[in-house]
């Protein structure tokens, strides 16, 4: 199958070339002309241009889209739609919320043209292993393109998950789902740390890939950090998001859904940038003022 690439990124360039080594044709387009060169070295054809890019493209034009949530999409869509025909499909491989995603395509589909969404999960390992696809938009375009989300994703690893803006919808709860698993692995391994046993947590999260009900695939990349790293010396005590884990509480405070464990997990990650607490030097404070508690201050 021919399809439109748009993005190059980590895991845009990756998913290219698992198409291309899947026999299917695609034509690139990305900002970095660097990154469209090393496209083409690949196998892909590259464009000077989103106008370009659908140019080259014959019959019913698909037109994938790999580039970062909010304005970016917006802006791709914007240009792309220019240069579609009525029934011609734009697909959003990226991590929308979702509720943006049912007003693209709404908005999308009123120009004549169908709009899917594809939540897209396996990171910079995708290319060896595939990628956990979770698509939804119309059916009829989800099995137009369906030759290419079996190229991108392993045996059993895609679904159809209803509507637009469904596959984003489990996309974003399957990341809300991530920060409270890995939260609680660094939580473990911060009590086994601190231990009086010299706990080698490298042969731990070895070990426990071998029938323990904890094992999983997030273990496995904590045994490769604790490999390169034994104490992460060389790692700074700073996490960031990139919105799901936000678009995840919101949504469970929308449902009424108490959802303790992943809203716990997102404020971690915000202590984790502070330098330091004004909240913990209030609670310091009035320790000191109600029960003449120690109160630690500055030199």
């Amino acid at each position: 199958m021919k399809i439109g690439f748009t993005g190059l990124g980590k895991m845009g360039a990756n998913m290219v070339e698992r198409l291309l080594l899947g026999g299917h044709e695609v034509v690139v387009y990305n900002r970095s002309e660097g990154k469209i060169k090393e496209a083409v070295a690949k196998g892909a054809t590259g464009s000077t241009s989103i106008e370009d890019l659908c140019s080259k493209l014959e019959g019913r034009k698909v037109v994938w889209l790999m580039v970062p949530s909010g304005q970016a999409v917006d802006d791709n869509i914007a240009e792309t739609v220019k240069y579609l025909n009525p029934g011609d499909i734009i697909v959003d491989g990226g991590n929308s919320y979702w509720r943006d995603t049912q007003a693209r395509s709404k908005k999308v589909a009123e120009m004549g043209f169908e709009y899917l969404d594809c939540g897209t999960s396996g990171g910079v390992w995708g290319l060896q292993n595939g990628y956990c696809l979770m698509y939804g938009g119309k059916k009829e375009a989800i099995d137009f393109i369906l030759p290419v989300l079996e190229t991108l994703a392993p045996v059993g690893g895609h679904t159809y998950c209803g509507e637009s803006g469904a596959g984003h919808f489990v996309k974003m709860v399957h990341n809300g789902i991530e920060y409270g698993m890995m939260q609680a692995y660094a939580e473990g391994f911060e009590i086994m740390e601190k231990s009086p046993f010299n706990i080698d947590l490298e042969k731990v999260t070895g070990i426990w890939q071998h029938g323990s009900v904890v094992r999983s695939w997030l273990l496995d990349l904590a045994n490769l950090a604790f490999k390169e790293d034994p104490k992460l010396e060389n790692v700074k005590d700073y996490v960031a998001d990139s919105g799901e884990g936000r678009w995840t509480v919101q949504t469970a405070i929308d449902f009424d859904v108490p959802a303790h464990v992943i809203t716990t997990s997102l404020f971690n990650r915000f202590q984790s940038r502070q330098d330091e607490s004004f909240a913990m030097k209030t609670l310091s404070a009035l320790r000191n003022k109600f029960g003449g508690h120690e109160m630690k201050t500055k030199e």
